[in-house]
């Protein structure tokens, strides 16, 4: 029987090129987002990850083998962070009973090399202790300033990135045979980052930001390729994990530091 997965995002950019990819590799693929998709929810809201839910156990029958949380913003507004962590977080908690049944259950998340830029110490508070009430409230102050929007988005990684860590060896995950990682893309050629990279020029000063010594630039494929392996049979122990699939940029930037 071919594996079952869901990939929230699949319309576009890494989450579309992660189901051709699997498709094309004979599994099964239930694609969500907000339009040309198997199902349509909003994970900005509350009503629209529940919505998710419900509609993926009905498509499903009830079983999955593997979850991608792929959907993301990158604006500066308070939505970015609704999605990029509520949203996900709802995703991967909201889906995980569906995988009971599986012979080999898997779940990734997209996080993001820009976890390793500034943050608001704030907004990361508010978000890694589930409080989207004061979270809302604390991006929308942020997305009011030119200097601080760009910290939403940021935060939201972050905060997705630590879930991981504290979530991935408890007993609902790794206790029940889930391996739980995420990957950390650096830039990758996508509609969410067309307009950074349209010129050459942008595409220079882009990457002195975001230094990608190996290869530059990737295609949404190659971080693709590192999700279907992440929520393959073959991954039996990564467990926790925050791959940095960029080019070199986690290296050049922290250096030393190990997780």
């Amino acid at each position: 029987m071919p594996r079952t997965s869901v990939i929230t995002g699949a319309a576009s950019g890494i989450g579309k090129a992660t189901k051709e990819l699997l498709e094309q590799r004979g599994e099964r693929v239930i694609g969500a987002d907000l339009h040309d998709t198997e199902v349509v929810a909003d994970l900005s809201t509350a009503e629209g990850r529940s919505s998710l839910v419900d509609a993926v156990r009905k498509v499903s029958g009830g079983r999955i083998d593997a979850i991608y949380a792929v959907a993301g913003l990158d604006f500066p507004i308070a939505a970015t962070a609704a999605v990029n962590f509520f949203g996900a977080v709802a995703t991967l908690e909201g889906l995980r009973p569906l995988l009971k049944d599986s012979d080999a259950p898997r779940a990734v998340v997209v996080s993001s090399m820009a976890a390793l830029f500034a943050t608001d110490d704030e907004l990361v508070a508010q978000l890694t202790t589930g409080d989207e009430a004061g979270a809302m409230a604390r991006a929308e102050v942020l997305a009011k300033e030119p200097t601080t929007g760009g910290l939403i988005y940021c935060s939201s990684k972050l905060a997705l990135s630590r879930w991981v860590r504290r979530q991935a060896a408890t007993e609902a995950w790794a206790g029940a045979g889930i391996p739980l990682n995420a990957v950390a893309p650096g830039v990758i050629a996508t509609p969410m980052t067309a307009e950074l990279t349209a010129t050459e020029e942008a595409r220079t000063a882009l990457l002195k930001q975001v230094p990608m010594p190996l290869n530059g630039i990737a295609d949404a494929i190659v971080v693709a390729r590192l999700l279907a392996w992440l929520n393959s049979v073959e991954n039996t122990h990564l467990c926790g994990q925050i791959v940095y699939i960029d080019g070199g940029s986690d290296a050049v930037m922290r250096g030393d530091s190990v997780w």
